[in-house]
C-alpha cells in the first residue's frame, strides 16, 4: 500500500537520531505488510478453519481504524470532520473492500506485489491526464514493473487466480484515486481521519447487506480469530500505521520514502511464507525483482539522476 509522501502542509523538517527514524520506518513498513497478512489469515480458508466473511472484515477494519483516528484527532482538539472528503473516502472504502474481497484467493505477496503495479498505473493515468508525462526512468520503470506483472499471471500452476488478481488490481487503483485526491490537502493525518470516520455509514450498510444474503454475515458466525484480525488491521495496520507514517515522512526525502516502500511486498511475501506457510516460487521472486525494480526506477531514480 502506498501513501502520499507529505506530511500535512509541514514543510520543516525536526532533527530525530538516524536509529529512531530507521525503527519507526521499519515499523510503519511491518505495519503496512501486516494489512495483506491478517487480511489474509483471517478470510482464506486454507489458513483459517472458520474463515470471516469479507464484507464483515471489510465493515470492521474501516470502523475500529475510523475509531482509533477519531479518538487521536478528538485529543488534539480537532474536529476530524472539517477533513477529507466524501470523493476520497468512496475511494478509500473501494479500496478496502477489493482487498478483502480478493484476498479470499490470494496468496499475501502475491496480492502485494499486484498492488504495487496497480498504483504505479493508476498514478501514470492520472499523471498523463494532467499533462505530466513520464521521461525515460520513469518509462523503464513502468514497462519493467508491467513486464513483472505479466510475468507473474501468466497461464500456469503457480499463477494466481485470474479473478482475483484483476480485483485486487481494482484496490490499488482505488488506493491510487485515494492518492490523488489527498493531494495537497493540508494536514494528512486529519484528512485520513475525516475520510474513514466518512466510510462508517458505508460500512454499516455493507453490514446489514452480509447479514441479510449471507449466513456468515450473521454476528454469531463471526470466528473470533477473523474478527480479532480485522480490528487489528483497523487500529493498528492502518489508522497508527498511517499516523506514523506521516510522522516519519518529516524526515525522509521524496526517494528515501518511495524506496523504503519497496520493501513492503517483500515482508509480505516473507511474512506470508514464515507465518502462511505460504510459498516463495520462483515465478513470484522473478516478478518481484521486475516489479519493484520498476517502481524503483519509476518513483526513487528520477530524483536520483536530479542530484547528480
Amino acid at each position: 500500500m502506498r501513501v502520499g509522501v507529505r506530511a500535512g502542509n509541514a514543510t520543516v523538517k525536526t532533527h530525530a537520531s538516524p536509529l529512531v527514524v530507521a525503527a519507526l520506518t521499519t515499523l510503519v513498513m511491518i505495519l503496512f505488510a501486516a494489512n495483506s497478512l491478517l487480511c489474509r489469515f483471517a478470510l482464506a480458508e486454507g489458513q483459517n478453519a472458520h474463515p470471516l466473511n469479507p464484507s464483515v472484515y471489510t465493515a470492521l477494519r474501516a470502523i475500529s481504524a475510523a475509531a482509533m483516528l477519531w479518538l487521536l484527532q478528538m485529543r488534539r482538539g480537532g474536529n476530524p470532520l472539517r477533513a477529507g472528503s466524501w470523493g476520497a473516502a468512496l475511494a478509500l472504502f473501494g479500496y478496502m473492500a477489493c482487498f478483502s474481497w480478493a484476498y479470499v484467493r490470494l496468496s499475501a505477496g502475491a496480492g502485494a506485489l499486484v498492488i504495487a503495479v496497480a498504483v504505479q498505473a493508476g498514478m501514470l493515468v492520472a499523471g498523463l491526464r494532467l499533462g505530466q508525462h513520464p521521461g525515460k526512468a520513469q518509462s523503464l520503470g513502468i514497462g519493467l514493473a508491467m513486464a513483472g506483472l505479466v510475468y507473474l499471471l501468466l497461464p500456469g500452476l503457480d499463477a494466481p487466480p485470474a479473478g482475483a488478481a484483476t480485483v485486487i488490481f481494482c484496490s490499488g487503483l482505488c488506493w491510487a484515486a485515494y492518492t490523488i485526491y489527498g493531494r495537497g490537502g493540508g494536514n494528512a493525518a486529519a484528512a485520513t481521519a475525516g475520510n474513514f470516520i466518512r466510510c462508517v455509514p458505508l460500512a454499516v450498510v455493507l453490514l446489514a447487506w452480509a447479514a441479510a444474503f449471507d449466513q456468515a454475515g450473521m454476528p454469531a458466525a463471526w470466528p473470533w480469530a477473523g474478527v480479532a484480525c480485522a480490528l487489528a488491521a483497523g487500529a493498528l495496520a492502518s489508522a497508527l500505521g498511517y499516523v506514523l507514517w506521516y510522522a516519519v515522512l518529516r524526515w525522509l526525502s521524496v526517494p528515501s520514502a518511495a524506496v523504503v516502500q519497496l520493501s513492503v511486498p517483500l515482508i509480505t511475501a516473507l511474512g506470508g511464507a514464515m507465518l502462511m506457510s505460504e510459498t516463495l516460487g520462483l515465478r513470484l521472486l522473478v516478478s518481484a525483482l521486475a516489479i519493484l525494480g520498476g517502481i524503483f526506477c519509476a518513483t526513487a531514480l528520477p530524483h536520483l539522476l536530479r542530484r547528480r
